[in-house]
C-alpha cells in the first residue's frame, strides 16, 4: 500500500508535548530482544539527533524571529522524540556491547542503502564505506572478549558475520581525499537524498558516541581503540556529508529531514516485532506528519516553491533491516583494496595516502592491530564469527605499494 506523507494529517503540535510519566518508557531487554529492533532504535536516536542539530544551526543563520520560534517549539518535541527512542536502549548494557550494536547499524544499514540506491556514484561511496564499518565491528568484537570475556555474537545473533574488512589501519586518509562529489538537487533522485541523509545522520551519531565515551575505560587498549575509530568516524561523516548538494536552500533541507524522518519511521513501524517499540514508532510518525506540513509551509512561505518540487510523490519501499552476509563477500573480494584519492577511489597507495599513514602511524601499529596482537596472546587466535564455511583472512592482504 503507498504511503504519501504530505496526505496525510498528524498530532497537532499542540498536543505532542509528552510529560515525564509518558517519556520515562520501558527499555528493551537486551537478552531477548530482536537485535534488528535494538538497531532500530540506536538508527532513530541519529536521525533524532540530526533533527535537533539540525534545527540548532538554521536557527543561528535565521534573521527572521517567528521562524525561529516555529523552529523552537518544533525542536522542543524533537527532543522529546530523541529522548523516548534513545532511552529504550537498556542501562545494563556496557558501553562496549552498545558499540558493537552501533556497528551493526553501521554494516547493515549501509550495506541495504548501497543496495538499493539509484546512483552509480553514491553506490560507490556507501559501499566503499561498509567495508570500513565492517572492520570496526571486528575490532570491537575482540576487544569486547578480551575486556568482559564475551563473544560479539550474543549481541548481533548471526545476523551480521563478525570478520576481517578492510583493515582500519588503512582508513585513515588526507582529508582532501575524504571529500565526495555532491549529487545534484535538481537533477537526483528522492531516494539518494534520503539515502544521503540517512547515512550521514547515523556516521555521525556514532562519531559522537565514540568521542564521548572513549575515555570511560580505564584499559588502555580501549581508550586507544575509541581513539583511534572516533578519527576514522570523523573520515566517514566527511564522507558522507560531502554527498549532499550544498546549494539546497535551507528550507528544502528542513523539508528533507521531516519527510526522512516520515520514511523512517513508517519503515520500521512496518517491520518492528515488538509490540511496545512498535507503538513508539507509530506515534512519533503522527508527530512527524506534523512536522513535515510546517516544514512544508515555511518552504512555501519563504522559498516560493511547493515541495512536491523536491520530494517523492510518495514513500519509497520500506528501509529494511536484514542480514547482507552475501553483499559484504562480494565487496571483501572486490573492494578490499580501494582508498581515496581526490573524489574517486584507486586501488594503489598513493604518495598522500602513504605520507598520511607515515605521519599518523608514526613507525608503530596502531590500536586496532595492538588489539589484535593481544587478543591473539590472550586468547591463542583471534576473534571472529562466521555462519559457516571459510573465507580468505581480509586482513592478510596489504595494499598495493
Amino acid at each position: 500500500m503507498t504511503f504519501n506523507p504530505l496526505e496525510q494529517r498528524g498530532i497537532p503540535l499542540d498536543r505532542q508535548l509528552r510529560t515525564w510519566r509518558e517519556l520515562d518508557v520501558e527499555p528493551i531487554d537486551p537478552d531477548h530482544c530482536d537485535p534488528y529492533t535494538r538497531c532500530r532504535i540506536i538508527t532513530m536516536n541519529g536521525i533524532e539527533t540530526e533533527a535537533v542539530m539540525f534545527s540548532h544551526q538554521f536557527a543561528r543563520h535565521c534573521p527572521d524571529p517567528e521562524v525561529k520560534r516555529q523552529l523552537a517549539q518544533v525542536r522542543y518535541i524533537e527532543q522529546q522524540q530523541q529522548k523516548a527512542v534513545n532511552w529504550l536502549l537498556p542501562g545494563l548494557a556496557s558501553v562496549l556491547e552498545t558499540t558493537i550494536a552501533y556497528e551493526q547499524v553501521a554494516v547493515d544499514l549501509t550495506a541495504w542503502i548501497a543496495r538499493s540506491e539509484p546512483d552509480p556514484y553514491l553506490k560507490q561511496a556507501y559501499e566503499f564505506g561498509v567495508l570500513e564499518d565492517f572492520d570496526h565491528l571486528y575490532r570491537y568484537a575482540n576487544l569486547y572478549e578480551m575486556i568482559e570475556h564475551r563473544k560479539a555474537d550474543t549481541i548481533v545473533e548471526g545476523l551480521t558475520e563478525v570478520m576481517p574488512g578492510r583493515p582500519t589501519k588503512f582508513h585513515h586518509r588526507h582529508p582532501e581525499d575524504n571529500v565526495r562529489d555532491p549529487y545534484d538537487r535538481a537533477a537526483a533522485s528522492p531516494l539518494s537524498k534520503l539515502h544521503a541523509l540517512t547515512v550521514m545522520s547515523a556516521e555521525q551519531q556514532t562519531m559522537n558516541f565514540y568521542m564521548n565515551v572513549g575515555p570511560q575505560y580505564m584499559e588502555p587498549i580501549a581508550r586507544q581503540l575509541y581513539q583511534e575509530i572516533a578519527l576514522v568516524e570523523e573520515e566517514h561523516v566527511t564522507h558522507y556529508e560531502s554527498l549532499v548538494d550544498p546549494g539546497e536552500t535551507w528550507w528544502e533541507q528542513l523539508v528533507n529531514h521531516e519527510y526522512n524522518e516520515c520514511y523512517l519511521y513508517h519503515s520500521f513501524m512496518e517491520q518492528e516485532p515488538d509490540p511496545r517499540v512498535k507503538a513508539i514508532w507509530e506515534l512519533h510518525l503522527n508527530m512527524e506528519l506534523e512536522h513535515l506540513r510546517i516544514a512544508c509551509e515555511l518552504m512555501r512561505r519563504h522559498d516560493g516553491r511547493e515541495p512536491q518540487e523536491i520530494l517523492a510523490p510518495e514513500l519509497p519501499p520500506v528501509l529494511t533491516f536484514e542480514p547482507n552476509h552475501g553483499v559484504i563477500r562480494d565487496l571483501l573480494d572486490t573492494q578490499i583494496d580501494l582508498t581515496t584519492l581526490g573524489a574517486g577511489y584507486v586501488r594503489d597507495a598513493h604518495e598522500r595516502f602513504q605520507r598520511l599513514q607515515e605521519q599518523i602511524h608514526g613507525g608503530e601499529e596502531p590500536p586496532s592491530e595492538r588489539v589484535m596482537a593481544q587478543h591473539r596472546e590472550q586468547f591463542g587466535g583471534e576473534y571472529r564469527w562466521q555462519p559457516s564455511g571459510e573465507h580468505p583472512d581480509a586482513a592478510s592482504r596489504e595494499r598495493k605499494e
